[in-house]
């Protein structure tokens, strides 16, 4: 055995730390690796019923988003007797693991307001076909303007607004900020960054990562993540799109929300209104939801209120921002009688399934004899 003074010679100190650098550097890529395989892609959940359940009439409609054609719902407005001119309508984008069919509680109320309301499936989600590549907030927001588009060509729309929950809301900001037809956004729930995301999944599913590794070792991960698309670190920071988008943005936020917690929304507005000094600048504002953590939150009446009259008052009608907000408020819309979970179960036992996989995996090497660099 070598004496510990051999260990401590400076040379030898440094070629200790390197080896142990590599040794940890390639333990988090293969950790990386797994995240990704686990938590990259949805697992799609049936889309279940259809607008004309709630007695809304709808066309299936296709919307091209790049080399993909998204799933999607067209709920026309309805027009005053003897009127035909052009009204606003809505993009509506769900949230990781949902789809179109479980954002019918917010096309119900809009479409009461007046608005038209379109409802995408996003890649990999809903009707679509299973992808291949991981999907995060670039893909959300790449539909979500794609869909936003759609909307614009159509000559009976005269305003288009995006409406999203959780990453769909990451999504419509991004979305907004690349496509300037976009008019008014309303976004839920939505992580302010993938980094500061994929932090908080390894403390939901009790992966005990010291602090000072946490953040770089989330920071690795989301890099992984987006790599197979090409995607920066900046494409999927939420924060940044806000900075860079000039219109109205209303957030709202459950103030028990424990997995995209309540400052991810401060921390969007803030960067919102750093950029909007100007006198006269486009409208920040934000609702904390007491009582409500993640989702669901279209079920307390302030809220559609809220939306509804934020948008009649951003778009331009189709009736004054009072009228719209009543009317939101008055339909009655619960959350699903047998809810299923996309962010926060689902991808918490995924990051933790690929913690123990890592780990196995090093084991296996270290028993073989084999370099875990």
């Amino acid at each position: 055995m070598l004496p510990i003074t051999w260990f401590l010679r400076p040379r030898r100190l440094v070629f200790g730390a390197a080896v142990a650098g590599a040794v940890s550097l390639g333990l988090a890529y293969r950790f990386a690796l797994q995240y990704r395989a686990r938590v990259g892609l949805p697992h799609p959940g049936p889309v279940e019923g259809t607008p004309s359940d709630f007695g809304l009439a709808f066309e299936p409609v296709r919307i091209p988003s790049g080399a993909v054609e998204l799933s999607a719902w067209w709920i026309p407005p309805e027009a005053a007797p003897g009127q035909a001119q052009a009204r606003p309508a809505v993009v509506i984008v769900h949230g990781w693991e949902s789809n179109k069919g479980r954002s019918m509680a917010h096309a119900r109320y809009l479409h009461a307001a007046g608005f038209g309301c379109l409802l995408i499936d996003v890649r990999g989600h809903g009707d679509n076909p299973t992808e291949v590549l991981a999907i995060e907030i670039p893909e959300f927001a790449a539909d979500a303007a794609a869909a936003a588009r759609w909307l614009a060509a159509r000559p009976d729309v005269s305003a288009v607004g995006l409406l999203g929950h959780s990453m769909g809301g990451s999504g419509v900001i991004a979305a907004a900020a690349s496509y300037p037809s976009v008019r008014s956004v309303v976004a839920m729930s939505s992580p302010s960054d993938l980094v500061r995301m994929t932090r908080k999944t390894f403390d939901m599913a009790d992966v005990h990562v010291p602090g000072p590794v946490a953040t770089p070792l989330a920071y690795l991960t989301a890099m992984v993540m987006l790599i197979p698309r090409r995607h920066s670190i900046d494409d999927a920071d939420t924060c940044l799109a806000a900075s860079r988008y000039e219109g109205p943005l209303l957030l709202l936020h459950g103030d028990d929300d424990h997995g995209v917690p309540p400052e991810h929304m401060d921390l969007i507005a803030e960067s919102a209104r750093e950029t909007r000094a100007a006198e006269g600048s486009a409208p920040v504002e934000t609702m904390l939801v007491p009582g409500y953590g993640h989702r669901w939150l279209y079920e307390v009446p302030e809220v559609r209120r809220r939306v509804a009259s934020f948008l009649a008052r951003s778009l331009g009608g189709p009736v004054s921002p009072e009228e719209a907000g009543e009317r939101a408020a008055a339909v009655q819309v619960d959350r699903p009688e047998n809810p299923t979970f996309g962010f926060g179960a689902a991808p918490a036992q995924a990051v933790a399934a690929a913690a123990r996989d890592a780990a196995r995996r090093q084991a296996r090497e270290a028993a073989s004899g084999r370099s875990t660099s």
